[in-house]
């Protein structure tokens, strides 16, 4: 894997000086690298770009997030997590304190493409966060899709004390794992993933609706 250099910027900051080229959201001034949005700097040998925070996940101590691990060397599995940043979730945290990156092979209990449930163990936006699968309804999922919806419509979609969720599972026999990064994962049949999709179509798109508990249950009827 190349290395990325990574840092929080907001217009105006200087990423960086000396021979770099600027390609998204950066520009250049005499010798120096100039952010031209809020967000995340990635410096990754001399190319230069900032991702836009808007509509990304921003990771936050204790959250539970669902993602698909992305890549993996020796010591660590790179989770994409819906955000600027990756999650790394750690060999040792895995396979504990007898882990060695000589003798174990990451890509034997996780591979690219596999989706983790974890919770975010660390982070201080100087770094890439850590991520744990121990406690309950944590590590890999299989046998269902993933769809998106907004942060902001999460806690529409869970519903007052559970109630679009539990509307939703009870009419279609599905079970759904809700990211506080946006990403949800649908273990069920697949006609009844395809209409929970649609449910969820509507509800990013018309969470302000007062009657959206019942349109929902019309669909799902």
């Amino acid at each position: 894997m190349s290395t990325i250099e990574r840092k929080y910027v907001i217009p105006g900051d200087t990423i960086i000086e000396g021979d770099y080229r600027p390609l998204i959201n950066a520009i250049k001034r005499n010798n120096r690298v100039i952010s031209t949005r809020i967000g995340m700097a990635e410096i990754v040998r001399k190319d230069v770009r900032v991702i836009p925070l808007n509509g990304t996940y921003y990771p936050r101590l204790d959250d539970t997030v669902i993602g698909i691990v992305a890549d993996s060397n020796a010591f660590v599995w790179e989770v994409d997590i819906n955000s600027v940043f990756f999650g790394i979730l750690q060999g040792s945290a895995v396979l504990g304190r007898t882990f060695s990156a000589s003798r174990d092979s990451l890509a034997s209990h996780f591979k690219t493409g596999d989706c983790l449930i974890a919770k975010i163990a660390s982070f201080d936006r100087t770094r890439d966060p850590l991520l744990s699968i121990y406690g309950p309804g944590l590590g890999k999922v299989s046998n269902g899709e993933i769809c998106k919806i907004s942060m902001a419509q999460v806690p529409r979609l869970i519903g007052k004390k559970g109630s679009m969720i539990k509307l939703i599972e009870e009419n279609t026999k599905c079970k759904l794992n809700i990211g506080q990064n946006g990403v949800i994962f649908i273990n069920g049949a697949k006609e009844s993933i395809v209409k929970i999709k649609k449910v969820i179509n509507i509800i990013e798109k018309q969470a302000y609706l007062p009657d959206l508990n019942d349109k929902v249950n019309d669909l799902l009827k």
